[in-house]
């Protein structure tokens, strides 16, 4: 049996104003550009005021509260909107300018050098052999089969399969392995190959063969890999029956090839630049906050949809088409009022929050010093500009800021307390800074263990476990013990 109720519920929603300055505020200031053309081209009603006509004046509305865009239709026609929401005196100047930049640097284009990819230098080197029709389509399937790291992962037979229902080519096992063998001798030396050991074996069959050093050499690669890599150097020269120096040179030898030979090709085209959101400058002991010109663009509504407004006040209201017409207008205007509130909301809030940054860790960034650093979480920021822990991390995750020492991640500077023996809480970082200079500075034949990291530790008076100094040590990508020792 069907029944109705009447039901009272208490929930929070977001406005599109707050879900629109969610997403921007973590999108970084190398993806602001495109997130901002993106707008640009989905909404008319949007324009960017820096190619606009510099004599046509740019419009600012003042900021209302989300709960304003709430409304969605429900009330009357009339009452939806008034003209004088969307058109104003033209007395303003852009909101984009009350922020301090780098105008020249925001003005100016990165050159990007073109040079040809990983897979177009391996199909130049293809292209200048004499090779059949049929040759030249296995070795172009080999090619296009590499990783980008240069290797050959795929089985043979998977090639000749491709080869089979792509090309409609029948090849055979040994047809495959020749071209394979032609493409291993193309720079860099070691492309090709289909694991670690083939790889260095073919970077130094292009060495000088005759050398003691590099036959012993690939002797280790060929028969002593497993020891090499766990450095187990005292198998290895029993094994080889050699002495410690003699070692020491083939050791030597080993490590100058390259593990990776198409990482460094395949790197150059997947470079990230890092563009800072910040820039905090030292002038005499005083520390200069600005904001990178780029998170406040120039942004303006069309004067073309204020002008439909204007054409609808002298036009006929109980249009149909009009009244149509209108509330698409309207719609586009209410996009473009949010997406530049937005945008403005972005920017205030990546000031205050990296101000808070700077006066908590103001000595840090007057040196540059890691043990400056006082510890802070993200709450310790949240609660002196008052805003929530979510809103602070979604700055803290993307943003950057440069430095005279340097440009970070914002995330960089939050870390943990740590109690000293004398009672005093320092930073995890200053402790890191410790570990990384101990390590730094040990005797590379016998590497310190963490046993014996976690006693130095101790000795400066901090108390802490061992599985904690490997905890350390491996957020900074430091090896164990055994895998830092050298000859």
């Amino acid at each position: 049996m069907l029944r109705q109720t009447l039901q009272q519920k208490l929930l929070q929603k977001l406005s599109p104003q707050q879900i629109q300055f969610i997403k921007l505020l973590q999108v970084p200031t190398a993806s602001l550009d495109t997130r901002i053309k993106e707008e640009l081209e989905e909404n008319p009603a949007l324009e960017d005021g820096s190619l606009a006509n510099m004599n046509d004046p740019m419009e600012e509305y003042p900021d209302k509260d989300p709960d304003d865009y709430e409304n969605n239709g429900e009330d009357s026609y009339e009452e939806e909107f008034t003209l004088e929401d969307y058109i104003q005196e033209d007395d303003y100047k852009d909101y984009g300018g009350n922020y301090n930049s780098d105008d020249d640097d925001d003005q100016k284009e990165i050159p990007i050098a073109i040079q040809d990819s990983f897979f177009e230098k391996l199909q130049n080197q293809l292209d200048l052999l004499a090779l059949t029709d049929k040759q030249y389509l296995i070795g172009n399937q080999i090619i296009g089969s590499l990783d980008d790291d240069g290797y050959l992962r795929r089985p043979l037979l998977s090639l000749i399969d491709d080869l089979a229902f792509s090309q409609n080519i029948i090849a055979e096992e040994d047809e495959v392995m020749e071209m394979l063998s032609i493409i291993q001798e193309f720079e860099p030396a070691g492309i090709g190959a289909r694991d670690l050991q083939e790889c260095l074996l073919i970077q130094l069959r292009k060495k000088d063969i005759e050398n003691p050093i590099v036959q012993k050499a690939t002797e280790v690669v060929k028969n002593h890999l497993d020891e090499f890599t766990k450095k187990h150097y005292d198998k290895i020269e029993k094994n080889l029956g050699v002495n410690s120096d003699e070692l020491k040179d083939i050791i030597s030898e080993i490590l100058k090839l390259n593990p990776k030979p198409g990482d460094s090709a395949a790197a150059a085209g997947k470079q990230l630049q890092i563009i800072p959101d910040f820039h905090i400058s030292n002038n005499d002991g005083e520390l200069h906050l600005t904001l990178n010109g780029r998170n406040a663009p120039e942004l303006r509504v069309s004067r073309t949809y204020q002008d439909m407004f204007e054409h609808y006040e002298k036009a006929e209201k109980s249009d149909k088409k009009m009244k149509e017409a209108v509330q698409f207008v309207k719609s586009k205007l209410d996009s473009a009022k949010w997406f530049i509130d937005a945008i403005k909301q972005r920017q205030q809030t990546l000031l205050k929050t990296m101000n808070a940054i700077m006066k908590y860790q103001y000595e840090y960034f007057l040196t540059g010093d890691d043990r400056m650093l006082k510890p802070m979480i993200l709450k310790d920021i949240a609660e002196e500009i008052d805003m929530d822990i979510s809103t602070v991390s979604r700055v803290a995750n993307s943003k950057y800021v440069q430095t005279e020492f340097g440009t970070f991640l914002l995330k960089s500077f939050f870390s943990e307390a740590i109690q000293t023996d004398s009672g005093e809480e320092v930073s995890n970082k200053e402790v890191k800074k410790i570990l990384e200079e101990c390590i730094a500075n040990e005797d590379k034949r016998k590497p310190l263990a963490d046993e014996k990291l976690t006693d130095i530790l101790k000795e400066k008076g901090y108390t802490i476990a061992r599985r904690t100094v490997a905890k350390y040590r491996e957020s900074m990508n430091i090896p164990v013990a055994r895998l830092r020792k050298e000859l």
